[in-house]
């Protein structure tokens, strides 16, 4: 007897190896952005956080474009399209002007702390913007998460979590990671069909102008030459490791499997830093931490398996859509 395939059931295998594609991707661009933690901390003492982070953006984009305008072309988008990027791209700058101020005000372990609760933010906008509706296991699992990611900055020590107090650079980070949140809903909601690099490369050259425009009144005023060369290095890694690869990972990765999942991945971070300074002479975390580790793991996992969406079967919030 001849053998036949089933379409469905190879339709079933095509998505399955697809959701294993972006999961892959999203855990590449995870371990980037754990990177991204201690170099923006060595780098923001040697300039203005305006002023660096223009920089960023500006190196991102300028090699970026290349790369879009071989395989893309770039004509200038319509205006519907530009005012698309540019509100994404507001969103962006913002959160990223307040990683670099915040971190002059506060430590890294504080912001690190708040930062494990961009994937609750997250849901809590995306169920309003796209209505993404949690199934009960993940609306648990979100703040096991956050309580794991919690945990595991603070290595296990209660009576270092009890004592934490929140400043002035604290508030400020947190209206970062809100803004983060916004803009990860909205690439799902603004997204038009477009592809994702050409998307990414837009929001970073309108978030570029907005910037220039911000740093302008600083920028003649620095002596450059006398500018550390590790700043200058650690934003050449910046832009191009935690800027464009990731930018692309999360948007792509965003249209196909929706924001709260993305996000969620923020989860793993903290447990990521403390394995990326390993090989560079850190301890092994105490043991206390490690509870922390498998609670953010299993939610991770949870979030990943779980998640109900009532925005594929949807449209979005036309009220927002430009």
């Amino acid at each position: 007897m001849a053998n036949v395939r089933n379409p469905a059931s190879t339709g079933d295998q095509t998505a399955a190896g697809s959701r294993l594609h972006v999961h892959a991707m999203m855990l590449m661009a995870t371990l980037l952005v754990a990177t991204s933690f201690p170099v923006v901390a060595a780098v923001t003492t040697g300039m203005d956080c305006v002023v660096l982070t223009f920089l960023r953006f500006a190196l991102a984009t300028l090699l970026f474009a290349p790369i879009v305008a071989w395989k893309f072309g770039l004509s200038l988008p319509k205006v519907g399209d530009l005012l698309r990027y540019s509100l994404l791209s507001v969103f962006l700058v913002f959160f990223f002007w307040c990683m670099f101020a915040s971190l002059r005000l506060t430590t890294p372990l504080n912001t690190a702390a708040i930062f494990a609760l961009t994937p609750v933010i997250t849901a809590l906008i995306a169920s309003v913007l796209l209505r993404e509706k949690l199934s009960l296991s993940a609306r648990i699992a979100l703040p096991i998460g956050a309580a794991g990611a919690i945990w595991v900055v603070f290595r296990g020590d209660v009576a270092g979590f009890l004592s934490l107090s929140l400043g002035t650079g604290d508030l400020l980070f947190m209206a970062g990671m809100l803004s983060l949140a916004t803009y990860s809903t909205l690439v799902k909601v603004l997204h038009r069909g477009e592809p994702m690099a050409r998307m990414t490369f837009w929001t970073l050259a309108t978030g570029t102008i907005w910037l220039l425009g911000l740093s302008l009144p600083d920028l003649s005023s620095i002596a450059w030459a006398s500018v550390p060369t590790q700043v200058y290095a650690g934003m050449a890694y910046l832009a191009v490791f935690t800027t464009i690869a990731t930018f692309a990972i999360f948007q792509w990765s965003t249209s196909k499997i929706g924001p709260t999942r993305v996000v969620s991945y923020t989860f793993l971070n903290p447990a990521l830093v403390l394995l990326i300074g390993i090989p560079f002479g850190t301890a092994l975390p105490p043991s206390a931490t490690w509870p922390g580790v498998i609670l953010v793991v299993l939610a991770t996992i949870v979030l990943q398996s779980n998640l109900g969406f009532r925005a594929s079967r949807t449209k979005p919030h036309t009220a927002i859509a430009a």
